[in-house]
């Protein structure tokens, strides 16, 4: 028989995932981890906050079952508690783009000018099919080797100006990084077209690559 006084009680279980996303820090910090498990003091650097504090969302993330903690030595690693988690905040990200003009306007004044070209995923893999592009990860080395698209070449975005050498001039670059409010895939079609060279950048990252359910590999970077 149901128990109708019980459903107060399950609508505030569901609302404990709802209040540990209700903090922009700890958005920040599954962004973060949705890139690769990272330590505290990683994860404190990276989100400009003090290790207390990042322990303390952390702990927040963990009981809501968003992300879960293993010991590596003497460190903590945590990471994004399953691709249901990445699917959740990269829904978030959406339906928040979409019903709230604000984020736009953050967007814009982070993100910079709309001065680069963008692509989506299905013309990625039709200018790589037809080799006429090459992909570059952007991101620190760290996070490519979690995971990347099959493929790219890793040319973190403050080393792209002295491995330039290293891209095909007759080829075409697609630069990608975090996700959508990633800023390292603009600064690096920036700086290509700023030298000559044509590029695009992904339109989002692999955040979103991934929960469309793309391959990634994790292979180490040529380097």
């Amino acid at each position: 028989m149901r128990d109708n006084q019980s459903r107060p009680d399950l609508f505030e279980e569901l609302a404990r995932v709802g209040k540990a996303l209700g903090n922009g820090k700890r958005l920040e910090l599954i962004d973060l981890l949705a890139q690769g498990a990272r330590g505290v003091v990683e994860l404190a650097n990276e989100a400009g906050l003090t290790v207390t504090t990042t322990s303390a969302h952390l702990q927040t993330l963990k009981h809501a079952g968003l992300v879960t903690g293993n010991r590596d030595g003497t460190t903590i690693r945590y990471r994004i508690a399953s691709g249901g988690v990445a699917a959740l905040y990269s829904r978030l990200l959406e339906v928040a783009a979409a019903q709230l003009a604000d984020v736009d306007i953050a967007a814009r004044r982070y993100l910079g000018p709309d001065d680069t070209e963008a692509i989506d995923r299905t013309e990625l893999l039709r200018r790589v099919g037809a080799g006429e592009a090459i992909v570059v990860d952007v991101r620190p080395a760290m996070e490519f080797t979690a995971g990347h698209i099959p493929g790219a070449l890793s040319i973190p975005l403050d080393e792209l100006r002295s491995r330039l050498d290293e891209l095909p001039s007759e080829l075409e670059v697609v630069a990608y990084c975090r996700g959508i409010y990633c800023t390292f895939s603009h600064d690096a079609v920036r700086l290509l077209t700023a030298t000559g060279r044509r590029a695009v950048r992904l339109a989002d990252g692999i955040l979103e690559w991934q929960v469309a359910g793309n391959p990634v590999t994790t292979d180490e970077a040529t380097r």
